[in-house]
């Protein structure tokens, strides 16, 4: 099969996938879920075509063809408001953009608001080693008590670019400070390129800027890193220095949030460190 017979059957197997996901996220809501009025018994479920294209602000024949599957020019403004006539979720808006072959919109979208907590048993398994979960703003939303004890880390949305930026401890802390600061400033930057009307992620960056000279001299810099720092070391006062392999994961479903955990260098001492640290009792900061 060549590449030219391979990208025709793949855009019609996409189609189809349109065509049949259209379908199912009409069938599936009912006019008063939408403010339109209930006319008697329907012969099929959920809203008619008519009365999507309506909510939508296109035309009939426009949106047929959409949900035919048939080979039709799509903007990003008219299928955002499919996306929004159909009450669809962020990942169910995210998978028709893919569907209509377009890339999905990079504006800010609405910050994961559900409960986090189930991922707290993920994160307390990971003992003895630290392991913390961060949401779109870089608040720690979960901690494990290794966490706590290793980087000071508090129980309750502690902010990672505020205690970074405004603890003069930091440079104490990690002997790779330098490093650390560009790859943290380069990584809210593509975090706003992601989220660009996103208010909380603007009022940080003027919240840093006010408080952190060193913060507003990387942020003029325009700088981004491609390879991040994999292996961190943190300067403890009790244990001496943590050499840590560090791996960010995102959970499928809160895509804009970060699992952090933590791996020991096998090359050094810090497995036997973090033991000792784990036998400590050490108050959980608040």
């Amino acid at each position: 099969m060549n590449q030219t017979t391979s990208r025709t059957r793949g855009a019609h197997v996409r189609r189809q996938e349109l065509r049949d996901f259209l379908r199912s996220c009409r069938a599936r809501l009912a006019p008063s879920d939408v403010g339109l009025p209930v006319d008697g018994r329907r012969r099929t479920p959920g809203l008619r075509r008519e009365e999507v294209a309506v909510l939508a602000g296109v035309g009939l024949s426009w949106y047929t063809w959409l949900e035919q599957g048939k080979d039709i020019k799509v903007s990003e403004r008219v299928l955002d408001s499919v996306s929004q006539a159909l009450r669809l979720s962020h990942a169910e808006r995210v998978h028709l953009f893919h569907l209509a072959g377009l890339a999905p919109p990079t504006g800010a979208g609405e910050p994961f608001e559900g409960d986090v907590n189930g991922l707290s048993p993920l994160v307390d398994g990971w003992l003895p080693n630290p392991a913390y979960l961060l949401d779109r703003y870089w608040n720690v939303v979960i901690a494990n008590a290794a966490a706590h004890k290793s980087f000071h880390v508090a129980a309750s949305h502690e902010n990672c670019f505020h205690s970074f930026f405004l603890d003069p401890r930091t440079t104490e802390f990690y002997p790779q400070e330098e490093q650390l600061a560009r790859e943290l400033v380069a990584q809210l930057r593509d975090q706003i390129a992601r989220y660009p009307d996103d208010p909380v992620l603007q009022r940080l960056v003027l919240e840093l800027s006010a408080a952190s000279d060193r913060f507003v001299s990387l942020w003029q810099l325009q700088e981004l890193v491609e390879v991040p720092l994999r292996s961190l070391q943190f300067c403890h006062p009790v244990v001496g220095v943590l050499t840590l392999e560090q791996v960010v994961l995102s959970p499928a479903d809160r895509p804009d949030h970060r699992l952090v955990i933590h791996i020991p260098d096998p090359s050094t001492d810090t497995a036997q460190r973090l033991s000792w640290l784990d036998r400590l009792v050490v108050p959980v900061p608040r």
